[in-house]
């Protein structure tokens, strides 16, 4: 058994381990984590071999990953192998999201910046691939660049399926069409100064952007990868018809954004949709888009809304599941229904 003070001494370098990762330890958390430490050295878990235990540390983000390396020697090099990152700004905020502000946005954005590039230093030489990355952050005109670079040191050494999540500093709630507007522009300055990375992303979430009559289009032809987009709260100005046309797309989200149309003119490997809370008259139109099997259409209808015939939206494409939603309300997926 340890002496108090070799004890001490101990607590005292698990408390340096933890706080290295940003977390705040009180003394009641440090001496669980030090009684977790000494059963972790004395069950069986850490005769596993590597793989299996990177297994389990693929399923935690980033964060948790790394604070599991303070357990015991045998952790220290395992997140340096984990081939899937999850690295979210939102776990580097003491705040919700929806509450953070200007300091601690800034503060949360540089946290995670530091600590992919820190992954990145530690995995030099390591044999493992990343295979799958996720990164979500706020977007700031003092940090697109330093992302940019970080996610295109990671696309220089793996093959991954990429997926970024772009949160605005203002939700929803808050955003007014200047809002919108200013990160919209933001955003198009992001996608110009770092089409390496963009070029490597698989899913792509946006929300709160104004976008132009081209940059959807101009988006889509940069992440020539792109498997899966999701808008939300995404507008254009009037009468601007959002085409969308894409080899590659599978997933397609489009929930309260407003748009006069959407024509999805070409995507011939799109499987499922969602389309809903539309504000226009005439909202949309399927055109090629032979592989589609599921589609799910709500909102809420308002007085200046005309009857919604399914056979002008879908011409002939026969999706094999069809959920409506109008006003909460289910309707059957038979066709005939207008």
């Amino acid at each position: 058994m340890p002496s108090g003070s070799e004890e001490t001494k101990y607590q005292q370098t698990i408390r340096k381990a933890l706080q290295a990762t940003g977390a705040m330890v009180d003394p009641l958390s440090l001496r669980h984590i030090c009684a977790m430490t000494k059963i972790v050295r004395e069950d069986r878990l850490g005769r596993l071999p590597d793989d299996i235990l990177v297994n389990i540390l693929d399923r935690l983000n980033v964060r948790e990953a790394v604070r599991t390396s303070v357990l015991a020697w045998r952790w220290l090099h395992l997140p340096a192998m984990l081939s899937r990152l999850t690295i979210d700004v939102r776990d580097f905020v003491a705040k919700p999201a929806t509450t953070c502000r200007g300091e601690e946005i800034e503060r949360g954005n540089t946290t995670m910046v530091e600590v992919t590039k820190s992954i990145l230093a530690r995995r030099v030489s390591c044999p493992n691939k990343i295979r799958s990355m996720c990164m979500a952050f706020f977007l700031r005109e003092d940090d697109i660049i330093s992302i940019g670079q970080a996610v295109e040191c990671i696309m220089a050494f793996h093959t991954v399926d990429f997926e970024i999540t772009v949160f605005t500093e203002m939700d929803y709630t808050r955003c007014n069409q200047d809002d919108k507007l200013n990160y919209g522009i933001l955003f198009r300055l992001f996608v110009d100064s770092c089409p390496i990375a963009f070029g490597g992303v698989t899913r792509l979430c946006l929300e709160n952007l104004r976008f132009g009559e081209s940059d959807i289009p101009n988006v889509l032809n940069v992440c020539k990868g792109l498997k899966h987009l999701s808008l939300s709260y995404c507008n254009a100005a009037r009468g601007t018809i959002m085409k969308v046309e894409h080899s590659q797309l599978s997933e397609l989200l489009i929930f309260n954004c407003c748009f006069e149309k959407v024509e999805l003119n070409s995507l011939p490997k799109l499987i499922w949709m969602i389309f809903g809370g539309w504000k226009s008259k005439d909202p949309l139109f399927l055109g090629y888009v032979p592989l589609l099997e599921a589609v799910s259409l709500s909102t809420v209808s308002l007085s200046h809304h005309k009857m919604v015939k399914l056979s002008e939206i879908f011409g002939g494409t026969s999706p094999r599941s069809l959920r409506l939603g109008f006003e909460c309300e289910r309707v059957s997926h038979d066709r005939s229904v207008c």
